[in-house]
C-alpha cells in the first residue's frame, strides 16, 4: 500500500481511503482548534483593552459586565462572519465545479462562454 506514492492501480484501496479520511479529519480538527485559539486571543485582546483600563488584582462589577457583553458580541460577530465565509466558499466551489465541467468540452467546439 502506497500512502504518499503511486500504486499500481488508479483506484485507492479501502485502507488508503481510510488513511485519507483520517488525515482529512485530523486537519479539520487542527484547523478548528487554531480558529478557537485565534478567537480567544482576539476576544482577550479587544475586550480586555476596552473593558479593563486599569488592571488590578480583581475585576470590578462593571468590568465583569463589560467583558461578558463584549465577549458575547465578539463571538456572535465571529460566528456570523464564519457562516458568511463558509457560504461563499460553498457557492464558489459549486461555480468552480460547474466551470470544470465546461472545460471538459474544450476542443469539441462546445465551449461555454463565461
Amino acid at each position: 500500500m502506497a500512502i504518499w506514492g503511486s500504486s499500481s492501480s488508479n483506484t485507492p484501496s479501502a485502507s488508503e481511503a481510510d488513511v485519507k479520511t483520517h488525515l482529512m479529519n485530523q486537519v479539520r480538527q487542527e484547523a478548528a482548534m487554531t480558529n478557537a485559539r485565534n478567537l480567544i486571543g482576539k476576544v482577550n485582546e479587544h475586550c480586555f483593552e476596552a473593558c479593563v483600563p486599569n488592571p488590578g488584582t480583581s475585576l470590578s462589577s462593571a468590568e465583569h459586565t463589560c467583558l461578558s457583553q463584549c465577549m458575547e458580541k465578539y463571538i456572535s460577530f465571529w460566528n456570523a462572519v464564519s457562516r458568511s465565509y463558509i457560504s461563499r466558499l460553498s457557492t464558489e466551489r459549486k461555480a468552480y465545479s460547474g466551470s470544470a465541467l465546461d472545460a471538459s468540452f474544450v476542443g469539441t467546439g462546445q465551449e461555454s462562454s463565461l
